[in-house]
């Protein structure tokens, strides 16, 4: 089982999304260099969160332009799972990955606290043995986490909004949406469902010594699917 965790010149999280897929759930992790056109040997792909190029022009930008994304295009489109975390996400919007642009928090500050979300949506490598309407504690720290599209009810009808930002009694109010994002969405998928971007981190929340273990469930379903699953992308384990 092994995953890929992709590091951009800026990252910020990388180091922490290897620690979870290899020492926290026991899968083979190594790090690809932004500028490697292959990505070896793999079942799952990560892209991490951070600040990849300093966040210039606009976050995610310069990253979608790296040659390994190329490579991490091929491999989604050829089912392979790939989580996007936070600047993750932002990359995996600018490349086309996910639909949809995440643009600067309402507050216009950069925004870092805990924060609760609500799964939902259709199954994923991902979320796929997290209950649905399970109430999850991730850590966010962001400045443009404001997810917009210019239909979201058709991403709602097609069950790819993931997670949705809500209060810890699972109310969906604009107090709990920490940056504005349209329907307090928090994270979708497209619509193969093998892609799934989120601004909140798990990989923060994948410990009790960090204060919650929330973040692991989405590591651990990712586990249960690559055991259970008998089809590769891009090598074996």
């Amino acid at each position: 089982m092994n995953i890929a965790v992709i590091r951009f010149p800026g990252s910020n999280c990388d180091d922490d999304a290897l620690h979870v897929c290899g020492r926290v759930i026991g899968a083979s992790a190594h790090f690809v260099w932004h500028k490697d056109s292959e990505l070896g040997p793999t079942d799952a792909v990560v892209l991490p969160g951070g600040f990849s190029y300093g966040d210039y022009l606009r976050a995610g930008a310069m990253a979608a332009q790296s040659p390994v994304m190329a490579a991490v295009k091929r491999f989604a489109d050829q089912g392979g799972p790939v989580l996007a975390v936070c600047n993750g996400f932002q990359i995996a919007c600018e490349t086309g990955l996910l639909d949809g642009a995440l643009t600067r928090n309402a507050s216009l500050h950069f925004e870092c606290r805990d924060v609760y979300l609500v799964v939902e949506g259709k199954p994923t490598p991902f979320t796929h043995s997290i209950p649905a309407g399970r109430v999850l504690r991730m850590p966010i720290a962001h400045a443009e986490g404001r997810f917009v599209h210019p239909d979201l009810a058709t991403v709602e009808k097609e069950g790819r909004v993931m997670f949705r930002y809500v209060d810890a009694g699972g109310g969906q109010t604009a107090e709990a949406n920490p940056n504005g994002s349209m329907g307090n969405v928090a994270g979708i998928c497209n619509a193969a469902g093998n892609v799934v971007g989120l601004m909140p981190h798990p990989e923060r929340a994948a410990e009790p010594v960090l204060g919650g273990d929330d973040g692991r469930m989405l590591f651990d379903s990712l586990k249960g699917f690559l055991e259970g699953s008998a089809r590769r992308v891009g090598g074996s384990r």
